[in-house]
C-alpha cells in the first residue's frame, strides 16, 4: 500500500528527470554538432580541437600536449556537463519565466542568448581556456548556434512537459 501511494509522486519526478535528461542529451548534441560543423567549415580541421578547447578550460595547455583523444573526452564530457546544467536550469525556471513571456519561441531565444552571455562573459573568461580578441562574426554565429541548439529546443521540450503535466 505504501508503494501505491508513493507512486504518483515518483512517476512526477521521474517524469520530469526523464524530460530533463533527454532534453539535455539532444541540446549537448545539436550544441556539439552545431559548434563541431561551424569549426570545420571555418577551419578545415577535424572536429575534436573543439573539444580539447573545451578540456583547457579545466586543464589548461596540458588539454594541448595531454592525450589527444583523452582530453577530447574530458572536453565532451565538460560540454554535455554544461549542457546538462543549463538544462536544468531552465526547466526549473521555465513556469515563471513563460508567464511574463508567454511565447514558448521567444524565451527559447532569450535563453539562447543567455546560455550564450554566460559562457562567453563569465564560464570562459574564469576558466584556463586561452583568450581570444572579441570578433562580432563569431559572436553572432555562436549565439545563433546556442538559440537553435540550445534555447529553442530545450524551450520546446520544457513547453511540452509542463503542458502534458496540466
Amino acid at each position: 500500500m505504501s508503494q501505491q501511494a508513493a507512486s504518483p509522486g515518483n512517476k512526477k519526478s521521474n517524469s520530469f528527470l526523464k524530460a530533463v535528461l533527454t532534453t539535455g542529451l539532444l541540446a549537448g548534441t545539436l550544441d556539439a554538432i552545431g559548434a563541431s560543423v561551424h569549426f570545420f567549415i571555418k577551419t578545415g580541421r577535424n572536429p575534436i580541437a573543439v573539444f580539447r578547447y573545451i578540456a583547457s578550460a579545466t586543464f589548461g595547455k596540458k588539454a594541448y600536449t595531454g592525450s589527444y583523444y583523452g582530453m577530447a573526452a574530458w572536453g565532451l564530457f565538460f560540454h554535455f556537463f554544461i549542457a546538462m546544467s543549463f538544462t536544468v536550469l531552465f526547466f526549473l525556471v521555465y513556469p515563471v519565466v513563460i508567464r511574463i513571456v508567454k511565447n514558448k519561441f521567444i524565451v527559447g531565444v532569450l535563453f539562447g542568448l543567455f546560455t550564450w552571455l554566460v559562457m562567453n562573459l563569465v564560464v570562459v573568461p574564469l576558466s584556463l581556456a586561452p583568450k581570444s580578441p572579441f570578433n562580432i562574426t563569431n559572436a553572432l554565429t555562436g549565439a545563433g548556434i546556442l538559440i537553435l541548439a540550445i534555447g529553442l529546443p530545450v524551450s520546446l521540450m520544457a513547453d511540452k512537459y509542463y503542458n502534458t503535466r496540466n
